[in-house]
C-alpha cells in the first residue's frame, strides 16, 4: 500500500509542476486552458479536504504541514496519516 501512495503522490506533484510550467511557459491554447481548469479543480479539491480532515490533524505535532502535503497531494497523504488510537 505504501508504494501505491508514494506514487499517488509523485505523480500528483508532477502534475502541479505541469501547472506550473504551463503557468510560465503558456502551451497552444486548447491545452492552456484545460491544464489550468484541471489545476483549480485540483486545488479546490485539496482545500475541501483540509477543510474536511481538520480535525483529524488536531493531536498532531506538524499540523500546518500536513494541511500543505494535503493541500499538495490531497488524499494520497490523507491515507497516509496513521489511525488515531481507539478510545476506550
Amino acid at each position: 500500500m505504501g508504494l501505491i501512495l508514494n506514487l499517488g503522490k509523485a505523480l500528483t506533484v508532477l502534475f502541479w509542476g505541469v501547472v506550473l510550467f504551463n503557468h510560465l511557459l503558456p502551451q497552444a491554447m486548447p491545452f492552456s486552458l484545460l491544464i489550468k481548469a484541471a489545476g483549480l479543480a485540483l486545488f479546490g479539491l485539496h482545500v475541501l479536504e483540509v477543510l474536511c480532515f481538520n480535525a483529524s490533524l488536531r493531536g498532531r505535532s506538524h499540523r500546518w504541514f500536513d494541511r500543505l502535503q494535503i493541500l499538495l497531494t490531497g488524499m494520497f497523504h490523507v491515507m497516509s496519516l496513521p489511525r488515531p488510537a481507539p478510545r476506550s
